[in-house]
Parts: C-alpha cells; sequence; structure tokens
C-alpha cells in the first residue's frame, strides 16, 4: 500500500546482517570504520529514523543500525516485553561486535530507554547519547490527539492514511511540517511495527538505569520535544548519570536526529570522540 522507505545513496552501501535469536532474527546494518557506534530507533520507528545521521558518522565510526525485534525486518519476540526484546538485541549484538568489544551507544525515544536498559547489563558500553529518551515518568505536553491510522488502512484508502500519518507525524514528531521522506519513513515504520512500546515507555525506569551506569551520557533532546519538557528534565535526568552533558536544539521536536540533522551530528561526533580518546580512569 505505501512504498517502501526511500534510502539515501550513501545508505546502500550499508552491509546487512540477520542474526538469530530464538524465535527469529535481528537485522543489523552497518556502515563505515572506526570505533563501534551502535543506533537504536524509537516506537514505530526502523533503523531509517537514522537515515541522516549514518553517512556523516561513518566517517569516525564503524555505525551499526539495528531495526529492533519486533520492527522492520527483525522478528517479534516470543513475549512482548521489554526484557525479551533485549535478550535478543544483546544477543545478536554481541555476535555482530562480540561481547567484549568496547561500544559507544545512542537511542532514540524508546531506543534511548532500551539503550539505557543495555548499558546497565553491556560492562562495554563506554559512552551512552539519549535523544528524547522514553521512561523518564515525568509530564509530556501534546499538542493535540493522535488519529488513530488502521481504520483508513483496512479500508484501502491510501490518502485518509497518508493524511492520518501526516497528521501524527507533524503533531507529535516535528515541530515543522513533514517532507515527503520523512513522511515515507515514519508511514512504513509504522506499517511493520509488530512490538507496541507505548505502555513500557510511560512507565518510567530510565533514572533506575542510569544511576548504575559509570560510561558518560549525553542527553539531547529538541526544545519542541512533545514527549517532554527538556529544560525541566535535563537537570533530573543529569543527577542521576555519573557524568552528564545536557543539550536542547532549538527549531526541533522529538525526531531530533532528523530535523536537527546537522547540529546532532556534529554534536555527537564531538562528544563520543572526546570519550574515545579519554583516558581510562
Amino acid at each position: 500500500m505505501t512504498p517502501d522507505v526511500p534510502v539515501h545513496e550513501p545508505t546502500q552501501r550499508m552491509q546487512r546482517h540477520d542474526l538469530p535469536f530464538q524465535g527469529g532474527h535481528v537485522t543489523w546494518r552497518c556502515m563505515g570504520k572506526g570505533p563501534p557506534l551502535v543506533l537504536l530507533h524509537g516506537g514505530h520507528g526502523s533503523w531509517a529514523h537514522w537515515v541522516r545521521n549514518i553517512q556523516p558518522l561513518s566517517q569516525d565510526f564503524r555505525v551499526c543500525v539495528v531495526d529492533l525485534p519486533g520492527y522492520g525486518d527483525s522478528s517479534a519476540p516470543a513475549w512482548p516485553t521489554l526484557d525479551a526484546l533485549l535478550d535478543a538485541t544483546r544477543q545478536t549484538l554481541d555476535a555482530l561486535l562480540g561481547a567484549a568489544t568496547p561500544i559507544a551507544l545512542a537511542g532514540f525515544s524508546f531506543g534511548g530507554l532500551v539503550a539505557a536498559r543495555l548499558a546497565a547489563q553491556r560492562a562495554t558500553v563506554s559512552a551512552l547519547a539519549l535523544l528524547g529518551p522514553a521512561g523518564h515518568g515525568g509530564a509530556r505536553r501534546p499538542r493535540g490527539e493522535l488519529r488513530p491510522w488502521r481504520e483508513a488502512l483496512a479500508s484501502n484508502d491510501p490518502a485518509a492514511l497518508r493524511q492520518i500519518m501526516r497528521h501524527n507525524l507533524e503533531l507529535h514528531m516535528l515541530a515543522s511540517p513533514a517532507d515527503q521522506h520523512a513522511l515515507d519513513i515514519h508511514t512504513q515504520a509504522c506499517l511493520r511495527t509488530r512490538f507496541h512500546s507505548k505502555s513500557i515507555s510511560r512507565a518510567g525506569g530510565l533514572t533506575d538505569s542510569l544511576r548504575v551506569l559509570s560510561c558518560p551520557v549525553l542527553l539531547v533532546w529538541g526544545e519542541h520535544d512533545v514527549t517532554a519538557t527538556p529544560q525541566a528534565l535535563a537537570p533530573l535526568l543529569a543527577t542521576s548519570c555519573h557524568q552528564a552533558r545536557a543539550e536542547v536544539l532549538a527549531d526541533a521536536g522529538h525526531w531530533v536526529q532528523y530535523e536537527a540533522a546537522e547540529s546532532v551530528n556534529a554534536l555527537l561526533t564531538d562528544w563520543l570522540m572526546q570519550q574515545v580518546s579519554a583516558p581510562v580512569p
């Protein structure tokens, strides 16, 4: 009903790895050389949440992006729990890079909560970047009601489906009008989502994971993020971290790494290179 996700030419050079876990496989895509940087997407998302970041970041890192279990090209876990998703992600990540390999880890939205939990379980995470992370348990500031889209899908009404998807994307994810690429990515990802993250994201638990980490943490939001009030949340989360830096980027919404791609790419590269070159305490 919808076209495949448009892929920027550089990302066509990514290597695909379908790695098994009990009951299915997890799809990883990698590009570049250097220290490993693992990117986790948000709920109702896919690896393409990072489509504007992969090629720039791959100039300094081996970038590995995943379709989390139950999203995109990956199989759904047998049980729809965060622990099951984490187990499959960690198992296949270890198969891809090696369990003892130091990695930098970045997560967006629901993927931010997953990344924090994964970092708490994997001692070799040397740096953690969280973009608009879910699981903070604080207040949200929605701009309106999201519209259900499955009825339009069931009635085979492509025009209605696109209208609903655009409404939801601009209401929840972006501060500015959606371009066609963003709309295609969002639509395709929603249609292929089989893991329901909303209740997990709203349940909290992020600070518990941050408290046990010893690695440095970068916290990033767009100033118009509707899932939180960044100016209030940033200092609260920072106090949970051993070492934290918080940034709020102007003129961007929740999908900050897409809408403010140039700023995010520069920020991540600069901060991560500092962590890679920092002496081990």
